[in-house]
């Protein structure tokens, strides 16, 4: 990383006490100092709980085999800060990402971290000329950072499940209300599959913005995907569908599917499958993919390592995952701004044993297959230490 950049990350790190600010002024009014970068080029817009990063990388994909330039914001990263803002498949390379941020850091009044990660975005796809871009909601979607965006080429809602209650909703219906919030007048949204009731929330709000929903086609297309898991099936059916609305063609939609790449979705480095599951819909796909890959569970050669953030329903999670494995190593990922559950909580309830870090789990883990899930914050850590990859802090925003 060059100075420059390393500099003005902190300058942005500084940020992170914001959180991720639910309302769409601060954007609105920067955006329009700006010239309105979000208006510079088409986009496909996803939400959703489970699911749309993927569905993100799949698009993003199918638009480049289709030979167009594209734009690809999600988050939060990995490793590198970098990951969250690619141009045609890469990472900003430093110098472009260092003075893309420096300039929206100069934003008054200031923007949060994610306000000005977003803005950042923008402003290199604007900077860039692309043809598409491809654009993650951060968290819901009616107030969430990303929705000043205009309407949009495409757009879908992947999966519904219960996380960020505290500001979502205590109800999936309550959640799909706020997701659904990206709708926009003229816009057909695509949806992955959801409960009847789910949906019934979801149609409402989208007619009350004037627009309206569709199914994700059921096409066999999706089944030659890049990605293991059955669950991105789903996922793959509603990137085909959004492929056709960007006009790309059927052999640009298999190569694009086929083709995609995204890491920490169960990934497998060597002995371990690193996978980001980090509520009970999460794991509980998770949980299928291990007992379909036929390695013994208890008593056989499955170990975990394990660690989440304090707000997520932890204790569902280890009960779908748990029974698949022989040994459990519990760890606290290490996350700006957020708590960790203690590993030695989940240990005295569980059983196991606690490492003091995630390199140190990683080396405890026993098992001829080793999963590490929980966190995306744990799944980055993990990935940084077996690839010995370079790494920026953790944001959870």
């Amino acid at each position: 990383m060059s100075a420059e950049l390393a500099a003005v990350l902190r300058r942005l790190y500084e940020r992170v006490p914001l959180g991720m600010r639910l309302g769409l002024g601060p954007m609105r009014e920067a955006c329009a100092r700006r010239g309105h970068p979000e208006r510079a080029f088409p986009v496909v817009h996803v939400a959703g709980t489970n699911g749309k990063g993927s569905v993100c990388a799949m698009v993003e994909s199918i638009a480049r085999a289709h030979g167009l330039r594209t734009g690809l914001y999600t988050s939060p990263h990995l490793v590198r800060f970098a990951e969250r803002i690619q141009i045609d498949g890469q990472p900003m390379d430093n110098d472009a990402l260092a003075e893309t941020l420096d300039a929206v850091l100069h934003e008054d009044p200031p923007l949060s971290f994610f306000e000005a990660a977003t803005l950042a975005a923008f402003a290199a796809f604007r900077a860039e000329k692309v043809d598409v871009a491809v654009v993650e909601v951060g968290l819901g979607g009616r107030l969430d950072a990303t929705n000043v965006v205009p309407t949009p080429r495409a757009a879908a809602i992947t999966r519904i499940a219960m996380d960020h209650a505290d500001r979502l909703g205590n109800s999936l219906v309550e959640i799909a209300h706020e997701k659904a919030g990206i709708a926009k007048r003229g816009l057909d949204i695509v949806l992955g599959p959801m409960p009847p009731e789910v949906r019934r929330a979801i149609d409402a709000v989208a007619q009350e913005n004037g627009a309206t929903t569709s199914d994700a086609q059921d096409d066999p297309i999706a089944n030659a995907i890049g990605l293991p898991g059955e669950h991105q099936v789903d996922n793959a059916r509603i990137a085909a569908t959004l492929g056709v609305r960007l006009g790309a063609s059927r052999s640009a939609i298999e190569r694009g599917l086929a083709t995609v790449r995204w890491p920490g979705r169960l990934e497998r480095i060597g002995r371990y499958l690193l996978d980001a599951a980090h509520n009970p819909d999460g794991a509980g796909a998770l949980a299928r993919f291990v007992a379909s890959l036929g390695v013994p569970g208890r008593g056989g050669s499955v170990g975990l390592v394990f660690g989440t953030m304090a707000d997520k329903d932890w204790r569902s999670m280890l009960e779908l995952v748990l029974p698949l494995t022989r040994t459990a190593v519990f760890v606290a990922p290490e996350v700006a701004a957020r708590s960790a559950v203690n590993p030695q909580t989940m240990a005295a309830e569980y059983g196991g044993t606690v490492a003091p870090s995630v390199e140190r789990a990683l080396e405890m883990a026993q098992g001829e297959l080793v999963v590490v899930t929980g966190s995306l914050v744990l799944v980055g850590a993990a990935r940084s230490a077996l690839l010995d990859l370079p790494k920026d802090p953790p944001v959870a925003l």
